[in-house]
């Protein structure tokens, strides 16, 4: 079973609609919304169970260019 973590993700000025694309082009993502407030997106992601979560995202997701912060929500059980 794969673990789900929600990524919000906080973008350069001007930059959310280029780091939206790339993320949509390397489909590592379930969902991708925009969204108002602290941060510019926020991610569904389902991490491989035979991968680190933390070596994941840096290696799968903050390599993009246009990313300044981002902020990771672990989930541990579903209702």
């Amino acid at each position: 079973m794969s673990t789900c973590v929600f990524i919000q993700i906080r973008c350069r000025p001007g930059s959310t609609y280029k780091v939206a694309e790339e993320i949509a082009l390397r489909e590592i993502h379930s969902e991708l919304y925009s969204t108002s407030g602290d941060y510019d997106l926020m991610m569904k992601v389902y991490i491989p169970t035979d991968q680190d979560v933390g070596k994941y995202i840096n290696d799968q997701l903050l390599d993009i260019g246009g990313i300044e912060r981002s902020l990771t929500t672990m989930t541990f059980k579903v209702f």
